[in-house]
């Protein structure tokens, strides 16, 4: 009899082994199964493709800076502002006077070489898309933006260019800066309205992926 309280209590003693090894085995299973949230988070390369978008963007009045600040937002974009080395001040965008700054650049083109703050964009080389946005003054785009499209190089890198104005259209705005360029595959481009509504811009960039 005492031989068998042995033997019983040795199988007791192997079973309580085994059962603390069962859940030593649950505990490397979670420690194997942790990576997982890094997993999902490596899986969602959208935050990663959409960080190589860049939206560079002139706003004279501030509309065009609004939509740009919408593509931004839907498509985690980096936003830079495109702004020349004088700032254009209300009187100076008074078309409808002869004497104004616009109206005289319009007048000579010579003068419609304006000169930016900077040309460069940090990491250029890293976007893979690029949105340029721009008002339509006289039926073509800011001139201002000239001068950026011909200080960069565009290629391997899909241009997007988006526009606002009060009726104009895009018209030939968007493919004149690509003959500009020379470089880069550039899109047809769209036009917004003045008062163009964020849920709108959004479709719209949705229509590019």
């Amino acid at each position: 009899m005492q031989w068998g309280k042995r033997v019983l209590t040795c199988v007791a003693g192997a079973a309580a082994i085994i059962s603390m090894a069962g859940c030593g085995g649950s505990g490397n299973a979670g420690t194997s199964a942790s990576p997982a949230p890094e997993a999902t988070q490596t899986i969602t390369p959208s935050t990663g493709s959409e960080s190589a978008t860049l939206v560079a963007y002139f706003s004279a009045t501030g509309s065009t800076k609004r939509v740009a600040e919408d593509i931004a937002k839907a498509t985690g974009g980096t936003l830079f502002e495109i702004k020349p080395a004088e700032p254009y001040t209300n009187d100076d965008l008074n078309y409808n006077d002869p004497d104004s700054r616009v109206s005289k650049e319009h007048d000579d083109e010579s003068l419609q070489d304006v000169k930016l703050k900077t040309t460069d964009v940090p990491d250029w080389s890293s976007y893979t898309t690029v949105y340029i946005g721009y008002p339509i003054w006289w039926g073509e785009a800011a001139w201002p933006v000239n001068a950026f499209v011909r200080a960069n190089d565009f290629s391997g890198k899909t241009v997007i260019p988006f526009c606002t104005s009060a009726s104009s259209p895009l018209d030939s705005s968007a493919s004149n800066l690509a003959k500009l360029a020379s470089t880069g595959d550039w899109k047809e481009g769209q036009r917004f309205s003045s008062s163009v509504n964020t849920q709108t811009v959004e479709d719209w960039v949705k229509q590019q992926s």
